[in-house]
């Protein structure tokens, strides 16, 4: 995929201005330098050993040096600083060997942290590097010999495909677009959206996701979306935020990172004041160089959202990966999350003078303008009882409270009693309640100004929402706050039995966020909804979740973590995965910064040369980058150990 060995280079694994050379094949140089000065000395030739020496610490020294002068010219003062000043001082006292061995092991723990760092993020470049470019479109053309016409299968750039266009899907394709299947039976693997391992079959006229692999024979995709708005376009554009964000624990890191380079440089000066030797003040910069503090944090967290990935959570960066792990709150929005979103229309109240098959034409005709779960629910029940749509017009849609528009002429309003209420338009208190249950959204019609009908609707719990809040409760949320539109009593009527602790009901998009609001005072908050009049409130919460990929792109964009799946299923995971990282990365800091004291207070008293503590500085780094690794496994679950990622 064009572009990708840039995305890669924007990791967030290592502090800004970090040359890449020097994380990588960079390490070739001072290894080379050492190994030819070793053998020059080992023949006597002293003098050439110093100069191989010497060569290799300058080469590091060099890059560095460019590299440290860039961060101080934006105000960033990295702990990279202390390799420069470890390698300077090797060549000022005359120490070619310990400069060799200083540039040789600095080098290599930044292709250490690099390929650490590569593994990490390996399942978020794979989700970058699979999109397809091209797509195979069957087109109509003339044959020249006949006159007649006939199918063609051309390949043509993604950017080129249409709505409507139909493609060819070849065995081992990645579906390009998101659509339906038009011709044969589709079977794929949903894996790198999902996290599952089983292949899924799908038959003529399912909805099937960009991004999927066709592990079955070809079939036919009728497009629904072009190439930049389809589900996998859109993965896409979030990984690469994903990756660029820095998390704020990088950022404390960099905070503890200047105390640490002042504690350095005090131990340094006053070993070398209190003995007068200033072999002592480079053993302790050499132990300090480079710090755990810049290595261990970035790696864990990739690790976490790499891991995260790969169970179909996608978590927009570093930062938002720690926000998982601190939740304490969950504030969960009901239609579409908790319950179905397949709303089915259940019972119709015609007013007089409005017949029931005129009443839900018109509001379905209007509804066709809207992508509301409920106005989709209508749409199909007054198709699936052969009612003719008209085409709406100067359509007005309010976010939480309804659609008002133009259907042949007619004034039609669809919505909740607000929306009512907004236009003078009085309606009777109750409406119908199928087979004696609540109605989970009741939609009120009106007609030119007039009260037309009654409409309830029924939205049931998902089978598995019981089970997944209380996993949400024993990953320790403390508090779980069930928002909605609805009537208090439809809330809870649906809650019952469900752990929740408050429900906050008849809501719009503005009271939803106040809830939110109210809510971060009791501890940090997580907002979970799916759709437009989610946004704001999503925004507003400490963490925002947005529920499936072809979700409102709205919800999708205020939020911090998207579900791949429209299922709540895998949020339990990504906390649990979101606290073992960034536990893992806390622990490698202390344990890392802990060894590194001890080593410099080691060497301040004599105990350590230069050459030893640069060998004791490198068994750290690896020590501390092995252990926050350990965020790319974690511990195994069930649903792990039969899948493959």
């Amino acid at each position: 995929m064009e572009g990708a060995p840039a995305e890669r280079a924007a990791v967030g694994t290592a502090p800004a201005g970090r040359t890449p050379a020097l994380r990588g094949g960079f390490v070739v140089l001072p290894l080379l330098g050492l190994g030819a000065g070793l053998v020059a000395q080992a023949l006597g030739q002293v003098g050439v050993a110093t100069l191989a020496w010497n060569l290799a610490t300058l080469a590091v020294l060099a890059i560095l040096l460019v590299q440290v002068a860039t961060s101080l010219a934006r105000g960033d003062v990295g702990l990279d600083l202390v390799a420069l000043l470890s390698m300077g001082g090797a060549l000022a006292l005359s120490q070619p060997l310990a400069g060799a061995v200083i540039a040789l092991m600095y080098a290599g723990g930044q292709a250490l942290e690099a390929i650490a760092a590569g593994r990490a993020s390996r399942a978020m470049t794979a989700l970058i590097a699979r999109q397809p470019r091209t797509a195979l479109r069957e087109e109509q053309t003339g044959d020249d010999a006949t006159g007649a016409e006939g199918p063609r299968v051309r390949e043509v750039p993604l950017a080129d495909l249409a709505p409507g266009d139909r493609i060819l899907v070849r065995a081992g394709d990645v579906l390009p677009v998101d659509g339906r299947v038009a011709a044969g039976r589709a079977v794929l693997d949903l894996s790198s959206l999902t996290g599952e391992s089983l292949p899924a079959a799908f038959p003529v006229n399912a909805a099937v996701l960009s991004g999927s692999l066709n592990v079955g024979q070809a079939f036919t995709l009728l497009a629904d979306r072009r190439a930049e708005e389809s589900t996998y376009a859109g993965i896409v554009r979030l990984v690469a935020a994903a990756r660029a964000a820095k998390a704020p624990m990088a950022r404390l890191a960099d905070r503890y990172g200047l105390v640490f380079l002042l504690v350095t440089l005090l131990l340094a000066g006053g070993a070398w004041a209190a003995t007068g030797d200033a072999l002592r003040a480079l053993a302790v910069l050499v132990v300090a160089t480079p710090c755990p503090l810049i290595l261990a944090v970035p790696v864990a967290l990739v690790s976490g959202l790499s891991r995260a990935a790969r169970r179909g959570v996608l978590v927009k960066g570093g930062g938002a990966l720690e926000a998982l792990a601190e939740a304490e709150i969950l504030v969960v929005d009901k239609t579409g999350t908790l319950t179905q979103g397949r709303a089915r229309l259940r019972a119709v109240a015609a007013l007089t003078p409005f017949g029931e098959a005129e009443a839900l034409r018109l509001a379905a005709s209007l509804d066709q303008a809207s992508a509301h779960p409920i106005a989709r629910a209508l749409v199909e029940e007054a198709r699936s009882r052969s009612l003719s749509l008209a085409s709406p017009s100067e359509v007005t849609e309010v976010p939480g409270d309804g659609v008002i528009g133009l259907v042949e002429g007619r004034r039609v309003s669809a919505g909740g009693p607000r929306l009512m209420r907004a236009q003078g338009i009085a309606f009777p208190s109750a409406g119908p309640d199928a087979d004696g249950e609540l109605a989970s959204a009741t939609v009120l019609v009106a007609i030119d100004g007039r009260p037309a009908a009654i409409l309830s609707f029924a939205d049931p719990l998902r089978r598995d929402g019981a089970a997944i809040l209380a996993a949400l409760r024993a990953c320790g949320l403390a508090r779980i706050v069930l928002a909605t539109g609805d009537r208090r009593n439809v809330a809870e009527a649906l809650a019952g039995g469900l752990p929740i602790d408050a429900i906050a009901a008849d809501l719009d998009p503005a009271d939803k966020t106040k809830v939110v609001v109210a809510e971060r005072l009791r501890g940090p908050v997580m907002m979970v909804g799916d759709g437009i009049n989610d946004a704001p409130a999503l925004a507003a919460a400490d963490l925002g979740v947005a529920l499936g990929a072809r979700g409102a792109a709205a919800a999708a964009e205020a939020a911090d973590v998207v579900l791949l799946v429209d299922s709540l299923a895998p949020l339990p995971e990504a906390i649990r995965i979101a606290r073992t990282a960034r536990a893992i990365a806390l622990q490698s800091v202390f344990v890392g910064l802990g060894l590194s004291l001890a080593g410099m207070v080691a060497a301040a008293l004599g105990a350590l040369t230069p050459v030893q503590g640069a060998l004791l500085q490198e068994a750290i780094d690896v020590a501390v980058i092995l252990n926050a690794m350990r965020a790319l496994r974690g511990p195994r679950t069930d649903r792990e150990s039969g899948a493959r990622a």
